[in-house]
């Protein structure tokens, strides 16, 4: 009788880890599907869905084991979590009209969700073994490579005059959604896959991590090594995804981290492992480009014009800065109002700050901004830890994949941060996807030294 007594709390444990597992790992794969959504009381997305059903089994399993113990990286989000709370709620006293406080609310449940997922996915990742977080991160790869996947066939059928999201999502779903059409050349439409995304850009931002994450440590993978084929192909394949997006924040932001990985890693710029996807890519462009040069050359001198209405008005956003801070300077309009803001001073209402930057000011003022900045200092400071971690590790064959996912999810990290001078996927759900990985990494790869992370030094890079 004690034996089953015994028994019986450890099977449900078991059980309810591999549930919370699951959805840990469903949400990451579908993290970046936001056109996957219903309009249930607002706009409720399937990784809404999957978050909050991840919340409720990390919570039961953490009250069913009856300890509520959490290390300091957890306590450190946490501590983030009540700062952030309390500048929102302060933002709070800002707001003057009825669509303002509807504004604010659905800011604060979106809040909730993304940091309430943070805080519970760094402390499980933490508890759990180094070979679940690589299936973590690789179900967020594998899940923005479907993404992409989708954008090609997206693609393809528009150019056959379908409209893939037509027949797939329409009847999932209920709602509308459709290819971004840039526009025309001699009459012929110049699309731009979004995929799952909710547009083109948000796609190419996105990209940019998977491309740089996995690149370095596709590098250092052993010659003859069974995933250096698969990943070869998975970067050229992404990296022409990312390429048929035309997205310029896209492209700012992977060359920022390109720069960042090319310090580390430039013994590898001319090594066969790097030229040889780089080739497979260039050539095909090359092709495409040459198939149709006129169509082409159009389409890609609109790109590069700065002095078009698209340019201006992404530089516009930032002229609101010095007039909401000279009103409002500590703690900005209120959270998710921008929008509102926008309206009110231009009656346009198709438009959003397409800058994270400009809608952190705008809404939450000076204090939220340093707050955000600290935050981002922190996130940086774990990345940190994980480099010196790799150094620590020395001959161990485990250097050769913790100093490489350092450098990657650092150089991601950079480059969402520089493609969100235009853009705002870092108020999206697969940014904090992305930051429990980055904080939770060094913990999770530390349990080789005795669980504890080493002091930052000085000395190698790779």
């Amino acid at each position: 009788m004690t034996a089953t007594a015994v028994a019986l709390p450890r099977t449900r444990a078991v059980a309810g880890s591999r549930v919370a597992d699951g959805l840990l790992l469903a949400t990451a794969f579908c993290v970046t599907f936001e056109k996957v959504h219903w309009q249930v009381a607002g706009a409720v997305g399937l990784a809404d869905v999957l978050t909050v059903l991840f919340l409720a089994a990390y919570a039961s399993q953490r009250a069913g084991a009856g300890d509520w113990r959490i290390d300091r990286t957890t306590a450190a989000v946490l501590g983030f979590f009540a700062a952030f709370l309390l500048v929102y709620l302060a933002g709070y006293f800002n707001l003057e009209t009825h669509e303002a406080f509807a504004q604010f609310g659905k800011g604060m449940i979106k809040f909730a969700l993304h940091f309430g997922f943070l805080l519970a996915a760094v402390d499980y990742l933490t508890q759990r073994s180094r070979a679940f977080y690589w299936r973590a991160l690789g179900f967020f790869v594998a899940g923005m490579a479907a993404n992409a996947g989708y954008g090609i066939l997206q693609l393809l059928a528009a150019r056959a005059g379908h409209n893939l999201d037509q027949t797939v999502l329409a009847p999932l779903t209920g709602g509308a959604s459709s290819i971004n059409i840039y526009g025309a050349v001699n009459g012929t439409s110049v699309y731009r896959p979004n995929a799952l995304t909710g547009d083109p850009n948000h796609l190419a931002i996105m990209l940019d991590v998977p491309l740089l994450v996995v690149a370095p440590l596709y590098l250092r993978l052993e010659r003859g090594h069974r995933l250096r084929v698969p990943l070869a192909l998975l970067l050229g394949f992404l990296l022409l995804v990312e390429l048929a997006t035309l997205s310029r924040s896209g492209l700012l932001g992977l060359g920022v981290g390109v720069l960042i990985l090319a310090v580390p890693y430039r013994r590898y710029l001319l090594s066969r492992a790097l030229l040889a996807p780089l080739a497979g890519v260039g050539a095909l462009v090359a092709y495409l480009l040459w198939s149709r040069r006129q169509f082409f050359s159009t389409v890609l001198r609109s790109r590069v014009d700065t002095g078009g209405k698209s340019t201006s008005a992404h530089f516009a956003v930032y002229d609101f800065v010095l007039q909401v801070l000279h009103s409002n300077p500590l703690f900005g309009l209120g959270l998710n109002n921008f929008s509102v803001y926008y309206e009110f001073s231009t009656g346009k209402t198709n438009w959003g700050p397409h800058s994270f930057y400009v809608a952190l000011i705008v809404e939450t003022g000076i204090v939220g901004t340093v707050l955000f900045a600290l935050f981002l200092r922190f996130l940086f400071k774990r990345l940190r830890e994980l480099r010196a971690l790799g150094r620590a590790l020395g001959a161990d064959p485990l250097a050769a994949r913790v100093r490489p996912l350092a450098w990657g999810l650092t150089a991601a990290l950079a480059a969402t941060m520089a493609a969100n001078l235009f853009y705002l996927t870092m108020q999206f759900y697969y940014f904090y996807v992305f930051a429990a990985l980055c904080l939770a990494a060094p913990s999770v790869f530390s349990a080789r030294m005795g669980r504890k992370t080493p002091a930052v030094t000085s000395g190698g890079v790779t």
